[in-house]
């Protein structure tokens, strides 16, 4: 070791030796901390030194469980920008808050590194004296990298001293913390609880460091990128009232969305984000920072801007939104050639601006309804991945699959329709009215009674347009015009996150939603532009309870087209044991759709025989992309494979959510899989006891082909010989012991010293096969069994 790295070393030692790991005077040793400027221009050697070696680490093996809020000490090592902010010990997730924290999203709430330690975030670079020898040794990721190296993994197959539970008590030391903190946990370097890295990994990251921890300035946009920005800020800055109008709703549900241009054709494309700034186009971009997208931006105009995604993309946020010609003409038909007027533009006070039945009530009903389901499976996604990465208290709300269908557009376009949902917009206001602080159950109790008088006004308005069952039939159901994949979704719920998939994937679920205009609007403004991940604890259980009613309404359009007779049977059926007099307070008042259904049934299998006729109706537009189809298995093992969705029963409890397969054929090709467990419920309507109404008894599972979930909980690794003892040892499993002889025979655990190189072929597949929607995997949720 050269001379210079020994002297500051033994000095730490000296002083942790006598000071009994006090605090360590880095200020002294080092110089004052000061934020350095490490992003080098593009074409320099340090930036392509980043991106070309670094980068690619730090993204497969770093951003995997250091991104989107749930990032361990909000370190999210995702982007430039948030290695150099550092991390902090406030959390994000604080379900007992009593009022709303202040926001620290990455790219809004500041722009500058000094900003962000103003907010008390602590750099994990060295920012003291810029030597090598103190970038090693006053920079948080070199100590816990050579941490690691020095304390390798015990080898267990189940570790032990660790805690990998997603509420875990969180330890962010800072630099002058760091000596107490490896001397109490001398096997917490980094990467926690997983294998070390690659010496050849290993000593690109802390040369990296050691010569200043440079990184890339910001990737310039090519002419053709630039060209279809400025065709897409034009559009939607346009001076007419109507363009400002229509711009303002488009981002509003898209301000989570990844953009991309499909016609540039590439093998992966660039993804940018849809903001809102103070600047026009052809200015540099000032940002508007609010909690919400309707937030009040105190500016006389606000410009919508198109500015590239900075962040690697990990697949619990990626949300692909295409932008094409076609798009484009959809936006000029819906919005500005449409006949309407505005007269003048909604405030964005919060009684308006948190409810969109007000703020756009200018907006024909029709083109909104339409450039929501145009790509349905964003709209639907937005709920799930957009506001949260972890979210069990809101994801107790649905059931853990079902399938999502919406009312036909053009054929629900008439000016009765149009006119009720005007007149119901005082009974459509939404818990974002109450901004981020609320009373649960007071508000609650109010906003009940709302959607009550709306169920209410509802009913009589279908029960005369319906009257005799009139129209009545599968046609008012969204075909997609033979064309559009997103007319049925599938919704996955894996505990505490979710997944969204165009088509019907799996066996005919429990139940399934019929969506109207009305009910996707409200869904969308109450989970996403609506809901803020930092507000307190009522304003989350608000949004939770309120859910409960979007559901049912949903719920209850489906079971409009059974028979009247089997109504009410199907409806108990799906909340047993519920408290009646919950059940009495949620629906209390409310007349009951009681009209007959024109559906024409042949057999008293009723629910089944409508899950056959849509499938039947929708048919041209649901792809098999997640079926266990053209594998590459020899056709006894894809059959074999194909059983799985039928096994069901306790013994199931035993699985994780999600577990990623990887089965290489007799050919030599890999074939990935994600194997979904499905957790029953009695009824869904408990807030805090959720294990109080499981019917493990009705657990089942779902396989399909790639990934579908961002958050593996097992990895297993197979040869194609062994498919039939995989199946094998599925269906005949009972207990925690077969779980784990099952992990022994096919796992790769977190413990593995093949886990690095097993996560590069699920990336590499992953990426290869669904280049568009490939994000990076999470591992905050992969268990120690």
């Amino acid at each position: 070791m050269k001379l210079r790295r020994i002297v500051p070393l033994l000095l730490i030692l000296f002083f942790a030796g006598c000071a009994g790991f006090a605090a360590i005077n880095y200020d002294q040793l080092f110089g004052e901390q000061v934020v350095r400027d490490r992003q080098m221009p593009f074409e320099s050697p340090q930036a392509s030194h980043f991106l070309d070696e670094v980068k690619p680490i730090i993204d497969n093996r770093c951003v995997v469980c250091h991104a989107c809020y749930d990032a361990p000490c909000q370190l999210k090592m995702s982007s430039v920008e948030g290695i150099d902010r550092g991390a902090t010990k406030e959390k994000v997730y604080h379900g007992t808050r009593l009022t709303a924290s202040k926001p620290t999203r990455l790219f809004e709430d500041a722009q500058t590194t000094e900003e962000w330690r103003a907010l008390g975030f602590h750099p994990v670079l060295n920012e003291r004296d810029q030597t090598a020898p103190v970038n090693m040794q006053a920079g948080l990721i070199a100590r816990l990298l050579m941490q690691k190296e020095q304390h390798p993994l015990p080898q267990q197959d189940q570790l032990e001293g660790f805690d990998f539970s997603i509420d875990r008590d969180q330890i962010c030391p800072t630099i002058d913390e760091y000596e107490q903190y490896q001397s109490d946990n001398p096997t917490w370097g980094m990467p926690y609880g997983m294998p070390n890295l690659a010496k050849s990994e290993y000593n690109t990251l802390l040369r990296w460091v050691e010569s200043g921890a440079q990184m890339n300035n910001h990737i310039p946009l090519s002419v053709m990128e630039q060209s279809l920005v400025n065709e897409y800020e034009k559009f939607l800055n346009d001076d007419s009232l109507k363009a400002q109008l229509s711009a303002r709703y488009i981002y509003e549900h898209l301000f989570l969305s990844h953009l991309y241009f499909s016609e540039i054709k590439q093998q992966r494309p660039r993804f940018f984000t849809l903001v809102r700034s103070t600047t026009p186009p052809g200015q540099p971009v000032d940002r508007i920072a609010t909690r919400r997208p309707y937030g009040d931006p105190k500016v006389e105009r606000v410009y919508y801007r198109i500015i590239p995604e900075q962040a690697s993309i990990v697949d619990k946020t990626h949300m692909p939104y295409a932008l094409n010609a076609a798009r484009m003409k959809k936006w000029q038909t819906l919005f500005i050639d449409s006949d309407y007027r505005v007269e003048k533009l909604p405030s964005y006070k919060l009684e308006v601006a948190a409810n969109p039945m007000t703020s756009f009530i200018d907006l024909p009903v029709k083109s909104r309804f339409k450039f929501m389901l145009d790509n349905a499976q964003n709209t639907i996604m937005s709920f799930i991945k957009g506001p949260v990465c972890r979210g069990q208290l809101a994801l107790n709300v649905i059931n853990d699959r079902f399938w999502v269908f919406f009312l036909d557009p053009d054929k629900s376009d008439i000016p009765e329709v149009n006119e009720f949902y005007r007149s119901q917009a005082d009974n459509l206001q939404m818990p974002g009215e109450l901004d981020s602080n609320a009373l649960p159950i007071h508000n609650w109790v109010t906003f009940s009674s709302q959607q009550a008088r709306y169920l209410e006004a509802k009913s009589e308005f279908t029960n005369n347009w319906f009257k005799d069952g009139k129209n009545l039939t599968t046609d008012i159901i969204w075909t997609g015009n033979g064309k559009n994949p997103n007319a049925a979704l599938t919704v996955i719920r894996h505990f505490d996150s979710a997944s969204v998939a165009q088509g019907l994937v799996g066996k005919p679920p429990k139940t399934a939603w019929v969506l109207d205009y009305a009910l996707l609007e409200r869904i969308h403004y109450l989970l996403v532009a609506g809901f803020d991940v930092y507000g307190n604890f009522g304003h989350q259980l608000i949004t939770r309870m309120f859910m409960d009613f979007l559901r049912m309404e949903g719920e209850s359009n489906f079971l409009t087209l059974l028979p009247r007779a089997v109504r009410h049977d199907e409806h108990a059926s799906w909340y047993q044991d519920q408290s009646p007099q919950f059940s009495q307070f949620l629906q209390r008042n409310v007349k009951p759709f009681d009209q007959p259904t024109q559906v024409k049934y042949t057999t008293t299998n009723y629910k089944a025989e409508l899950y056959q006729m849509l499938q039947d109706k929708l048919s041209p537009v649901l792809k098999d992309r997640y079926n266990v189809v053209d594998t590459g298995l020899k056709p006894e093992n894809q059959a074999l494979l194909q059983q799985i969705d039928n096994i069901q029963g306790k013994g199931l409890v035993h699985l994780p959510q999600i577990m990623m397969m990887m089965v290489k054929s007799q050919s030599g090709d890999d074939q990935l899989f994600t194997l979904l467990h499905n957790n029953a419920h009695t009824n869904i309507s408990s807030l805090f006891d959720e294990e109080s109404n499981r019917d493990p008894a009705n657990d089942d599972l779902t396989l399909v082909r790639g990934v579908l979930g961002s958050y593996p909980a097992a990895f297993l690794n197979i040869e194609e010989s062994q498919v039939p003892a995989l199946v094998h040892a599925l269906q005949t499993l009972k207990t925690e012991s077969d779980y784990v002889k099952l992990l022994d025979q096919f796992a790769v655990r977190r413990s593995s010293p093949n886990f690095w190189s097993f996560s590069d072929r699920v990336h590499q597949w992953y990426r290869h096969d669904q280049p568009v929607e490939f994000g990076l995997l999470d591992y905050n949720r992969f268990e120690n069994r």
